[in-house]
């Protein structure tokens, strides 16, 4: 979302964009000017890691779309497919086994967020 915000105030500032993103409802619903969208897992949108053809094909079509979208809130899709479908098996996968061990994550990540929030409030 951050990358999304910052985009959209570059364009206010007249500077052109585009997103290179594998969020898409995320990145759509920010309202940026030109969407690259790969359909691949969270982290990847540049193409597969050590791919270097893919990822070069996919930063020409970033520069096309910077030259040549014609409307606002323009989206294009890439043609590429991650080498298996795993990942979308396991997005999101909370199992009897993990909710534990998320649970006790979350605890972690909140104390550690009431640290840094009791620090700055010291300042």
């Amino acid at each position: 979302m951050s990358v999304s915000l910052t985009a959209r105030h570059l364009e206010a500032n007249g500077i052109p964009t585009v997103v290179m993103a594998s969020a898409r409802d995320i990145v759509e619903q920010a309202g940026v000017a030109r969407l690259l969208f790969t359909d691949f897992p969270l982290g990847n949108p540049c193409g597969v890691p050590y791919d270097v053809e893919m990822q070069r094909a996919i930063t020409r079509m970033a520069l096309d779309l910077l030259e040549n979208a014609r409307f606002p809130r323009t989206t294009v899709q890439t043609p590429f497919q991650w080498p298996t479908d795993e990942w979308r098996r396991n997005f999101m996968l909370i199992t009897p086994e993990k909710i534990e061990e998320l649970r006790v994550a979350g605890e972690v990540r909140r104390r550690e967020q009431a640290a840094r929030k009791a620090k700055f409030e010291k300042i």
